[in-house]
């Protein structure tokens, strides 16, 4: 029973600028549409919404190719 190390990397299936959110919804298992209501709603009340993502765009590294999603797991199970 060993559990798997998740680690936290910006989607390449689930984006909209630069898969921040989309790589955010699926480590803390939520939807990427949540996040990102998130991040706009904090940058219109203060702006650190942007900030945040914008840092988080240059330190979470991209998803590595080989790595699949869960949401693509499913695809692959249903096909």
């Amino acid at each position: 029973m060993s559990e798997e190390s998740r680690k936290l990397y910006r989607s390449t299936s689930d984006r909209m600028l630069a898969g921040v959110a989309g790589g955010l919804g699926e480590y803390i298992g939520v939807d990427p549409t949540v996040v990102r209501l998130l991040f706009a709603f904090s940058t219109l009340w203060g702006g650190l919404g942007l900030f945040v993502y914008v840092v988080m765009m240059m330190i979470v590294p991209e998803a590595p190719a080989a790595a699949s999603s869960p949401s693509e797991k499913k695809k692959e199970g249903n096909a």
